[in-house]
């Protein structure tokens, strides 16, 4: 889900609308009164230059007005965009059968990108997933179609080997 915030006044009438339209969707957004909270009023001129209502930011970007062709643009990207650990993978057993060594099944860390979700959990290259969110990974595949079905904003629970050794990490992404 993406995360949205209205900066608003509460006599503003696409405020309203915008907030009516976010609703419908089923899209959770924070609001901000501009009108109470001086530190909102702050940080929307500081992001816009200006001072007027309504001001939404879907993710990182910024819709000046109730912009609805660019909220659905930015949403429908929001939804299509998956979560990823930022780590290259094979099949464990297809790497093990190569090196000569009884094949451990699961996904294969082959490289751990910097400053990525794999990373933070302490991912390493040459450990093997075996599970994520309870789900048991026998292969590359098996942890692609689990990342699929974890949201955006997701929480990730991770089991892998290294070595003789189990390891576990629970992650926001």
């Amino acid at each position: 889900m993406p995360q949205v915030t209205i900066f608003t006044t509460p006599t503003c009438t696409y405020c309203t609308q915008a907030k009516a339209y976010f609703k419908q969707k089923g899209v959770t957004f924070a609001e901000k009164d501009v009108s109470v909270d001086r530190a909102a009023a702050y940080e929307m001129i500081r992001r816009t230059k200006q001072q007027g209502v309504p001001v939404i930011t879907i993710d990182n970007e910024t819709v000046i007005g109730f912009d609805r062709p660019r909220i659905e643009k930015l949403l429908a990207s929001a939804a299509q965009r998956r979560p990823t650990l930022g780590v290259a993978v094979a099949d464990s057993s297809k790497i093990a059968l190569e090196h000569g060594v009884v094949p451990i099944f699961g996904a294969y860390v082959g490289r751990v990108a910097p400053n990525s979700a794999g990373e933070r959990a302490g991912l390493r290259p040459t450990d093997i997933i075996t599970e994520i969110n309870l789900r048991p990974v026998h292969n590359a595949d098996d942890l692609e179609k689990a990342m699929g079905t974890v949201p955006a904003d997701g929480r990730v629970s991770l089991v892998w080997v290294r070595g003789q050794q189990t390891m576990r990490a629970e992650l926001a992404l």
